[in-house]
């Protein structure tokens, strides 16, 4: 496969990521697939990290992130086990 192919292929996969991270989220249905909402709300995300409380925003987020990701791991942990 050439370069060009397998970089490709890595860029659709990370943007199939991101967009299941708003899927697992559940924006699409709590805006009911409304793409501008959508967008507008990223937007404002961008713009919250630009500002002087970005830091605080990111460090805020992440640990949530965090704090979801493991929750559904001992989740799917827990359903393997029964």
């Amino acid at each position: 496969m050439r370069t060009w192919q397998v970089e490709r292929r890595k860029r659709t996969r990370h943007l199939i990521e991101l967009g299941g991270l708003i899927i697992k989220a559940g924006i699409v249905e709590l805006t009911a697939d409304d793409r501008a909402t959508i967008y507008g709300a990223l937007l404002w995300i961008a713009a919250k990290l630009q500002s002087d409380e970005g830091e605080h925003a990111r460090d805020l987020w992440e640990a949530k992130g965090k704090l979801a990701f493991d929750a559904e791991r001992h989740e799917d942990e827990n359903r393997r086990r029964t």
